[in-house]
């Protein structure tokens, strides 16, 4: 089918190109032959008169031009799918759908564990990708190549919709034979020990508490760097570092690990924890129905906070 002169099978493979940035997985995605792949680059070319992919090695490096195309395509594409191919009522328990989801070890051990359980019990077929954080979540969000960004809400876009799930604080951890850990922790000691900080992804990002102290002109002295909260623990015992990280999983491997919590000698401030989604998706009955589920569990995760608080308080 022809648009203005168009093609518009032609920005399906184009979809593909963008989306694999190799000929050869592009063709097959998109079930073509690698000769019809080839001429369907060429055409490409010869609509946009742009070369749109230079070769580096294998991989296919999109120009600029192919790079402003990608999203509007992307956008498009998925219109189409969730509006026009995807007509049937999404059936939880009929469902095989894949949920391609980024979020931290934070979330996945304290938070997403729920959701797999129930989703487990309520729709058996569903599976899940999740995927670590990468300099381009943004990007695969607005490609539609994701289907959930779960993060601190402060380090949200504003070009997607989203939604808060539940308020996280900041303790500081060590291990239970540390004798520093023993009294009242003092910003002079919390500075003169070493820590373990944990960055995300490649490039390495800062976790929340690096941003929060850097804010507050703190520098730590790291002495080792892990790739996600959960390495942090093993990382503190029979030594004298200590580290900082959420409160939930803390607690969480403090069941198992012999670690002592004490509250941070400084005011760091609390941080929301939020879902967002791409804009295309927004209507689509899968991703509202796993929304929903996000909410709900979230809602019984505080509520089961302030249960314990209350109790201990009387």
């Amino acid at each position: 089918m022809r648009f203005n002169g168009l093609d518009l099978n032609l920005l399906v493979a184009l979809d593909a190109l963008m989306t694999e940035r190799n000929l050869t997985a592009a063709a097959r995605k998109i079930n073509l032959s690698q000769p019809a792949m080839s001429a369907a680059v060429a055409r490409l070319r010869a609509y946009f008169r742009d070369e749109l992919f230079t070769m580096r090695g294998r991989e296919l490096v999109p120009t600029p031009r192919a790079e402003e195309l990608a999203g509007p395509i992307r956008e498009a594409l998925a219109h189409i799918q969730l509006s026009i191919i995807s007509q049937d009522t999404f059936k939880p328990a009929e469902s095989d759908r894949r949920f391609r989801i980024v979020l931290s070890d934070f979330m996945t051990v304290v938070f997403f564990r729920r959701i797999a359980d129930r989703v487990a019990r309520d729709a058996p077929a569903v599976r899940f990708e999740l995927l670590p954080f990468a300099f381009d979540s943004d990007e695969l969000l607005q490609r539609g190549e994701v289907d959930f960004l779960i993060l601190p809400e402060l380090f949200m876009s504003t070009l997607h919709p989203k939604a808060t799930l539940f308020e996280e604080t900041l303790v500081c951890v060590g291990c239970r034979m540390n004798k520093q850990l023993s009294r009242q922790l003092t910003f002079e000691s919390f500075m003169s020990m070493g820590h373990v900080a944990a960055k995300f992804g490649q490039p390495q990002r800062p976790s929340i508490e690096d941003w929060f102290l850097l804010e507050h002109g703190v520098k730590r002295r790291i002495e080792v760097v892990v790739q996600g909260f959960s390495m942090i623990p093993p990382m503190l015992l029979d030594t004298s570092r200590i580290a900082t990280m959420p409160g939930r999983l803390a607690k969480h491997f403090a069941k198992t690990t012999p670690l002592q919590i004490v509250e941070l000698p400084l005011p760091l401030p609390a941080f929301t924890e939020a879902v967002q989604w791409p804009a295309v998706h927004n209507t689509d009955p899968a991703s509202i129905w796993l929304r929903q589920i996000l909410l709900q569990e979230a809602s019984h995760m505080a509520s089961q906070r302030e249960a314990t608080q209350s109790r201990r308080r009387c």
